[in-house]
């Protein structure tokens, strides 16, 4: 993956970098503890600080080759949720530990495989 600093001495404008390096989220606090009421994830990185106990986040919608990070330092497990019509891990939900990354990887629209940080 490029570096943002790579990217600006290619020409790139801001919203090809984007596009090529990934939307970042911070601060993130995971809601809900069920699909429906899980906060639903809208950048390619996300960074989950805060949850409660049995919260969760929901993978957005995507299609074969995509990919999201999550990185949990929420202090407990993380349910991640797949989009509608979807699976993760051939399952409904994933658990995430605490202080873990992990990639969620598309293999198509309705399933995503985990890989997880050591």
């Amino acid at each position: 993956m490029a570096l943002q600093r790579e990217l600006g001495v290619s020409s790139l404008d801001a919203t090809a970098t984007l596009a090529v390096q990934g939307t970042v989220a911070t601060g993130l606090v995971a809601t809900g503890t069920v699909v429906g009421d899980a906060l639903v994830l809208g950048a390619a990185n996300n960074f989950v600080t805060t949850s409660a106990v049995s919260t969760g986040v929901r993978l957005p919608p995507g299609g074969a080759g995509d990919m999201v990070f999550i990185m949990n330092r929420a202090g407990q497990a993380l349910t991640v949720y797949p989009p509608s019509g979807a699976t993760v891990n051939a399952t409904t939900s994933f658990s995430q530990t605490s202080a873990k990354g992990a990639f969620y990887i598309y293999s198509s629209a309705t399933a995503i495989e985990p890989v997880l940080s050591a």
